[in-house]
């Protein structure tokens, strides 16, 4: 990162810096005058010039003032400069005073005053405003009509307020339902955030768990052996020791490799997940470990995505894991079958000499085996075989598109 002395950065022309100022904090007031003085020009200017009637040119000036002075604040009491416009019009038609070119003093400055009051406050206090300037500009035309029968007369102002509130209220709505859809947005994404970091705690503890458990449970079987043959065998108490030593290392070498990839998830180099292949030195392991364990792969083995090979891998290690813990002696068999649609891994167990089932421990291996393949779509089915033993099957799905899982999801397994 190469880093910049702020005095060494060449700021904005001059003319930018210009625009941004009028376009910031002063582009509210300096759109607000802007209007203001546009009404007066465009509409009484006219009528002082000679083009309209202006028989009083001092009155038709003051009323054209007054018709306009009150948008420069129109944003910050909106609903008041609603009914000074609406008594400056009212006052103006009965004393004959016309300061625009047309009928009733026709102009854009009472529906602007309206339409600010809908789009700025409530929509009681808004219409109520609009409805007094409507019902106060109506009910003021006959009367200037009596009183000055040589003059037009109609009732555009109160078109003009039921135009603007209409506008103004539609802006208003509008603006409220992009803000109400901005802070459904912003909770989601706290909730997908939150989500995600519960996701990733939770694959953590099942890493921990199947890398710890496995390794533990593997030397505390070892430890027991040695213990029991050190005085009367130590060639096979050192086998033992030997056991335990490589299942400790192998367990170091997991926890450093998936705490790398916590620090460093893009740390391609580290091949921090174990796969299918991997599992033949898993059993070899176990087997020299003094489990009686067997291997069977059947169909056509394939490339699976990075989750399912996770996931198949885990299942059964978690799966030999329990076997260890709870039928110690027991002959086992580990069958891959590489369907067409599916990657089913099933651990059989004939019970061993004093078995125990997982189910009775109250441990999370077989609830995390679950979650594991239900994450993925699959199941898992864990159960006694009739006659004796235990079973754990995962069918896992594993159609061409398993590669198309998103990496997010990846992830989580």
């Amino acid at each position: 990162m190469v880093l910049t002395d702020p005095s060494d950065v060449l700021g904005p022309p001059l003319v930018a810096r210009l625009w941004q100022q009028v376009t910031g904090r002063a582009a509210p007031e300096f759109v607000d005058w802007a209007i203001a003085v546009g009404c007066f020009a465009a509409f009484t200017v006219p009528v002082l010039l000679g083009a309209g009637s202006a028989r009083q040119p001092a009155a038709a000036t003051a009323f054209g003032v007054l018709a306009a002075a009150p948008l420069i604040v129109r944003r910050r009491w909106p609903v008041t400069v609603v009914l000074v416009l609406t008594a400056v019009y009212v006052a103006a038609a009965l004393a004959d005073v016309a300061f625009t070119p047309f009928v009733s003093n026709a102009g854009p400055n009472l529906a602007i005053a309206v339409f600010t009051a809908a789009d700025r406050t409530n929509r009681r206090w808004s219409l109520t405003a609009a409805g007094v300037a409507g019902a106060a500009t109506w009910a003021s035309l006959p009367i200037a009509i009596h009183l000055h029968p040589h003059h037009d007369q109609d009732a555009v102002q109160l078109i003009a307020a039921i135009a603007g509130w209409v506008a103004g209220d539609m802006v208003r709505g509008m603006r409220g339902y992009r803000q109400e859809l901005q802070r459904v947005q912003r909770r989601e994404a706290i909730e997908e955030l939150q989500l995600a970091r519960a996701e990733e705690r939770l694959r953590l503890s099942r890493e921990v768990h199947d890398v710890v458990s496995h390794s533990l449970s593997a030397i505390a079987v070892q430890a027991g052996v040695a213990r029991l043959v050190l005085a009367d065998q130590p060639g096979q108490a050192g086998a033992a020791l030997t056991a335990i030593e490589t299942a400790s290392r192998s367990a170091l070498d997991e926890l450093r490799k998936l705490l790398r990839q916590i620090r460093d998830p893009q740390d391609t180099g580290e091949a921090a997940a174990p796969t299918l292949s991997d599992l033949p030195r898993l059993i070899d392991r176990l087997r020299r470990a003094g489990l009686d364990v067997s291997y069977h792969s059947t169909g056509q083995p394939r490339a699976y995505s990075t989750a399912v090979e996770l996931s198949a891998y885990r299942i059964a290690q978690e799966a030999l894991t329990n076997v260890t813990k709870h039928a110690s002696g027991a002959r086992t068999r580990v069958e891959i079958d590489h369907g067409d649609g599916e990657l089913t891994i099933a651990v059989t167990d004939d019970g061993g000499a004093d078995p125990v089932l997982p189910a009775a421990s109250g441990g999370l291996g077989i609830r995390g085996m679950r979650e594991r393949a239900a994450l993925l779509g699959g199941t898992l089915t864990a159960g006694p075989v009739p006659g004796g033993g235990f079973i754990v099957t995962a069918r896992l799905p594993a159609a061409n598109h398993a590669r198309g899982l998103s990496a997010e999801q990846e992830d989580m397994s």
